[in-house]
């Protein structure tokens, strides 16, 4: 009981303290609080100045004393300053009181820099006053900069990292439209030895093809470009039909299997997808050449690539040979750089065929064949239709 009462006197003891010792306590709270503390009344004038504000705005307490808070604020908050308090007085809507914000403010050389603010408010009388408490973000604010800075150059490594393989493997990917303008001029060249009629029309025809060819060539590296200083695709509507018909044609060319069986079929409502072609094209070159480096010596080689619609605005094409296959161990390493099943290769045509097709949003794997062979199945977002 005697605790209690004592707690209570030293209450009552403390609510009776003279002005002077009231006014020497509050100017240690203003010496020791450890963010910017700055009092004004209800028209906005200064009436006390913490030691962390003279540190954080650069005035004296006796500079700021008695002048307008506007002075410590930027522009466009200070020239509504007078008017927020004008109609918070009369209507008694606050906008910021006791809710934490953030702010410009300006320091005595006129540098703007960010601050968070809090608000309170206390009646006194017929008056208002009103404390605000303000914390510096401007290294706060440096250093989100300085992340997002570096998660940039971390986002343009990983894109460089992925596209140098790319890089690497760029005369890999060239070799595909070169070959068929050597084949093509090594064609017009013989034809030329007989120039009749039909031959004419026959060489004209094989330099336009190593023409078009050539023109490819230049849109694989356009490409590979724009992709290194964008990190972006160029997607657009595509139909399959051309684009597959398109690329078995090229790889037929380039290893002259004009008469090996590649078969397309793409099922009646399939919808376009959102894809640019030159790399598609590249996807499945890569992968049906690969099909048939595998089946070498074999007798009969196949390969089937179909298309179809896919759940989640998908459109799904499978690549199945009927060549040795592979064992599920193996099919989890094959995107992997370097990793190649060749003795000839350099592991890196299906690092850049899962490159693209992650570019363009969707997936790439691998797998046995139900009965025997590999199985490549890739995804692509269907076209939006009007």
């Amino acid at each position: 009981m005697e605790s209690a009462l004592t707690q209570r006197d030293q209450i009552f003891d403390m609510a009776e303290m003279d002005v002077d010792a009231l006014h020497q306590h509050f100017r240690s709270i203003l010496g020791s609080v450890p963010d910017a503390m700055v009092v004004i009344n209800d028209v906005g004038l200064i009436t006390a100045f913490s030691k962390a504000s003279e540190k954080l705005f650069g005035y004296a307490a006796e500079e700021v004393l008695g002048e307008n808070v506007s002075l410590l604020m930027g522009p466009a908050d200070r020239a509504d300053h007078d008017k927020y308090m004008e109609r918070y007085l009369q209507t008694g809507r606050a906008k910021i009181i006791g809710i934490g914000r953030t702010v410009t403010a300006r320091h005595k050389d006129g540098t703007l820099f960010p601050i968070d603010l809090k608000i309170g408010e206390a009646k006194i009388g017929d008056h208002y006053l009103f404390t605000a408490f303000m914390r510096d973000l401007t290294e706060q604010r440096r250093n989100e900069t300085r992340m997002k800075a570096l998660q940039a150059e971390l986002v343009h490594f990983s894109r460089l990292s992925s596209v140098g393989t790319m890089a690497s493997a760029l005369a890999h990917e060239l070799n595909q439209p070169l070959t068929v303008v050597t084949n093509y001029l090594e064609a017009a060249r013989d034809l030329l030895d007989r120039p009749d009629e039909d031959a004419m029309a026959m060489v004209q025809e094989a330099l336009g093809e190593a023409a078009k060819q050539s023109v490819r060539a230049g849109q694989i590296v356009r490409k590979l470009r724009d992709y290194v200083s964008r990190g972006e695709v160029e997607k657009r509507p595509v139909s399959l039909v051309p684009l597959l018909g398109d690329a078995v044609a090229l790889v037929q060319t380039e290893m002259s299997l004009t008469t090996t069986d590649i078969r397309v079929s793409v099922a009646e409502d399939t919808p376009a997808v959102m894809a640019d072609p030159i790399q598609i094209q590249q996807v499945v070159i890569n992968i049906v050449r690969n099909a048939f480096e595998a089946m070498a010596g074999q007798e009969d080689p196949r390969v089937l690539i179909k298309a179809s619609s896919a759940s989640g605005g998908l459109v799904m094409i499978t690549i199945e040979d009927n060549g040795p296959g592979i064992g599920r161990d193996v099919s989890d390493q094959l995107f992997r750089p370097l990793a190649s099943s060749k003795t000839t290769g350099m592991g890196l045509g299906l690092s850049i065929c899962k490159t693209i097709i992650e570019a363009h949003g969707g997936t790439i794997e691998a797998m046995p064949a139900d009965n025997s062979g590999t199985r490549f199945v890739f995804t692509l977002e269907r076209a939006e239709t009007a």
